[in-house]
Order: structure tokens, then C-alpha cells, then sequence
């Protein structure tokens, strides 16, 4: 399970303002740590990346095509995070199965689909490109 990273003031409240830079990097990055070692998917999405950013390498396509791919990367893997984030928040907050925290849920991983089925259709497109 996630552990909070932050300190508490006097009220009780998570106290984020005020914090360093390197702070709060350092909870990003845990943050990163924390999804990759309990999330099955990203760790998927991760390797996917890691397959995608490869054959970039070896077929080396116009920058364009890296920065395009690059970004649809970036977007899926934050989706994913958010997804994550989400479903830990609800899951602390509702316990309890509900319809409603059903639907979030289905819509964020949703989401996280639409992304990845987007970044095939470019990476096709760039294969098209490259190879025609």
C-alpha cells in the first residue's frame, strides 16, 4: 500500500507548500517507485515503452516521428499514474463496492486505453512514413 510522504502540520493537514524543490522531486519519485513495484499494468506500460523506445532506435525515423512517440509515452505513463492515484484515493475513501466508484474507475483505465490505442495508430503511421 501507498504510505503518505508528507509531514503533517499542528492541524493535521499534509502539509506540501513551502517545501524544496528536491522534496517534493523526491515525492514524485517515490511516488514512481511506489506504482512500479505495485502496479502490474504500469510495469506492462513501462516495458512497452522501453520495446517502443528500441525499435526507435533501430529503425531511426525523422525526429518528428521520436517527439511524437515521446510525448503519446509520456501522456500514457502519467495516465496511468493518475489511474493509479485515483484508485488508491477512492479505494481509501469508499471502501465499500459502489457503482459510482466502479464507473470512475472503468473510465480512468479507460482513458489509459484510449492513450495506448492511439499511440499504435502512430506508430503505424510512422512505419507507413518510413517504410513507403
Amino acid at each position: 500500500m501507498f504510505d503518505i510522504y508528507c509531514q503533517l502540520s499542528n492541524r493535521g493537514e499534509i502539509e506540501l507548500k513551502g517545501q524544496s524543490f528536491f522534496s517534493r522531486l523526491g515525492f514524485a519519485w517515490r511516488g514512481l517507485v511506489a506504482t512500479f513495484l505495485h502496479e502490474a499494468s504500469f510495469r506492462t506500460q513501462v516495458l512497452a515503452a522501453l520495446v517502443v523506445t528500441s525499435l526507435l532506435i533501430f529503425i531511426r525515423p525523422p525526429l518528428i516521428w521520436v517527439a511524437l512517440i515521446s510525448v503519446i509515452i509520456g501522456l500514457i505513463l502519467a495516465t496511468e499514474l493518475l489511474n493509479t492515484a485515483l484508485e488508491h484515493t477512492l479505494d481509501g475513501l469508499h471502501p465499500e463496492k459502489a457503482n459510482f466508484v466502479r464507473l470512475a474507475k472503468d473510465c480512468a483505465a479507460a482513458s489509459v486505453l484510449v492513450l495506448s490505442l492511439c499511440s499504435v495508430i502512430i506508430f503505424l503511421l510512422m512505419l507507413i512514413e518510413v517504410y513507403a
